[in-house]
Order: structure tokens, then C-alpha cells, then sequence
């Protein structure tokens, strides 16, 4: 297999190469296309979740079990929300 990169790409993987954290620059390659393989499982995963989520959610909605969306609701959801992404980032909830 031939492969064909940018010379920004070229400097940056002999760059790696000569850092001596790799041994050729094939080993960059084969360590990026894992990095990105990665991701894209990761990414997989969050996705079949979200579907999982949103299954559930209509899977409530057809057994009646739903709230309708009040002003009161909403801000209820928004402020669990602040206050999951504060403990997240160690951060007081606004």
C-alpha cells in the first residue's frame, strides 16, 4: 500500500521518527490509524447509547409515562444539568 501525505504530514511523522520515540515512520502511521480506530469506537459507543437513551424515552412515552414540559420542568432539567457539568469539570454550578 502506497500512501501520499502533505509535506506537513511528511515533516511531522520523520519529526516523530527522529524524536526517537518511533523506529520508521510506518510505525507512526500504523500508531495514528489505531489512535483513530479508537475514536471511532468511542464515538460508536456514545452513539448506540444515545440511541439506547432515546428508546428508552419513547419506550415511556408509549406507556404514558411522560410530564408534559413546563417553564417550572424545563428549569429543573437545565439546573441538573449545570450541576452534572460542574461536578465534571470541579467547578461550583452557576
Amino acid at each position: 500500500m502506497n500512501i501520499s501525505l502533505t509535506t506537513e504530514l511528511e515533516k511531522y511523522v520523520a519529526d516523530k521518527v527522529e524524536s526517537g520515540m518511533y523506529h520508521s515512520a510506518s510505525e507512526v502511521i500504523r500508531e495514528g490509524l489505531r489512535l483513530l480506530k479508537e475514536k471511532d469506537e468511542i464515538h460508536n459507543r456514545k452513539l448506540e447509547e444515545l440511541r439506547r437513551e432515546i428508546q428508552l424515552g419513547i419506550d415511556q412515552a408509549d406507556r404514558g409515562q411522560v410530564k408534559p414540559l413546563t417553564d417550572e420542568l424545563a428549569e429543573d432539567i437545565k439546573a441538573r444539568g449545570r450541576k452534572r457539568l460542574a461536578a465534571r469539570s470541579g467547578q461550583a454550578p452557576a
